[in-house]
């Protein structure tokens, strides 16, 4: 499935890197979150999930297959993580952290 967890401020997108067939809709997801009134202010956090598997989708890939390139005046951060070992987690979370706080 596609997670997400919102407050105003930020936007934390969970996708599975390994799952190529449904990559198109969570972009689909994403794209109507964005253009939510409450979240046009919000900085953009992607975990890429499952990074740890053969067949994983790279980071270059999902950026480009969720068209975070064209994302106009909104901060975005791509991080690739592996949930189950927590790789990847902490650094998200601080750079997150860092925007929100003005640092």
């Amino acid at each position: 499935g596609i997670n997400a967890e919102y407050g105003t401020q930020s936007l934390i997108f969970v996708v599975d890197s390994n799952d190529r067939e449904r990559v198109n809709e969570a972009n689909e997801e994403l794209q109507k979150m964005l253009n939510e009134d409450e979240l046009r202010d919000s900085v953009l956090l992607i975990f890429a999930n499952k990074q740890d598997l053969p067949n994983a989708m790279s980071v270059a890939e999902i950026t480009d297959k969720l068209g975070l390139h064209s994302l106009r005046n909104r901060k975005w951060y791509i991080q690739s993580t592996c949930a189950t070992s927590g790789d990847g987690l902490y650094e998200g979370l601080d750079w997150l952290s860092n925007v929100l706080s003005g640092s």
